[in-house]
């Protein structure tokens, strides 16, 4: 059972999740660090690509979230500010389901990343998400139509392999939970617009990690 009474069917998703944000690269948030300048900002996005809560499918969706935070999100941080869109293309259920997950309320790793990270949010919303992901990770992409811009391309360099990736796994403070696989990029664009987040920004940190959650535990 939920605090509002409601109870969690079982439910799952699986996808891919990446982020643009103020860091140099490579991030060292995802390393448990503090962040490259002391306090970081940047955009956090999520495609659903297999997923149901209970009979409801999300396969397909979206969210993305705009945060900022000063010092080690993993340790002592203070000044923790997010706001959050949701898929538009969600119907009732699935717009519940959404919340249910990403607000921590169904369990698992989003339940923990919520209460350790700790933020005031700043709005919610239910807008037009727009998601890519090259299958091969070459580069990635989210954006809210005059609201939000997010790119990258994977990071490569003299004795990167042609087509190889910059991996990283058992990261001390992956995003998106233990057990993951990372993949460093640079961002190409890191715009936002909203909720009284302003920036514009490329050629820092980037990466994509994937994500796997059960709950409702």
């Amino acid at each position: 059972m939920t605090e509002t009474g409601k109870s969690v069917p079982k439910w799952h998703a699986a996808g891919d999740w990446f982020d643009t944000c103020k860091c140099n690269v490579p991030c060292p948030c995802s390393f448990a660090q503090p962040p490259t300048y002391g306090d970081c900002e940047g955009v956090l996005a999520w495609h659903v690509r297999e997923g149901r809560y209970g009979d409801v499918p999300l396969d397909g969706l979206n969210v993305l979230m705009l945060g900022s935070f000063v010092g080690n999100v993993w340790a002592g941080h203070s000044d923790a500010y997010a706001a959050v869109f949701l898929d538009e293309r969600a119907d009732d259920a699935q717009r519940e389901a959404l919340q249910m997950i990403f607000g921590g309320q169904a369990g698992s790793w989003p339940a923990e990343m919520i209460s350790m990270f700790g933020a005031e949010m700043r709005g919610m919303d239910f807008a037009p998400i727009e998601v890519q992901v090259d299958e091969d990770l070459g580069g990635w992409k989210a954006t809210v139509p005059g609201r939000v811009e997010a790119s990258a391309m994977a990071l490569t360099g003299p004795t990167t392999p042609d087509g190889a990736r910059v991996q990283s796994t058992n990261l001390p403070g992956s995003e998106t939970g233990p057990g993951q696989i990372a993949t460093w990029g640079r961002a190409t664009a890191d715009r936002a617009d909203a909720f009284g987040f302003h920036w514009s920004r490329e050629g820092q940190s980037s990466k994509h990690i994937t994500f796997d959650w059960s709950g409702p535990t």
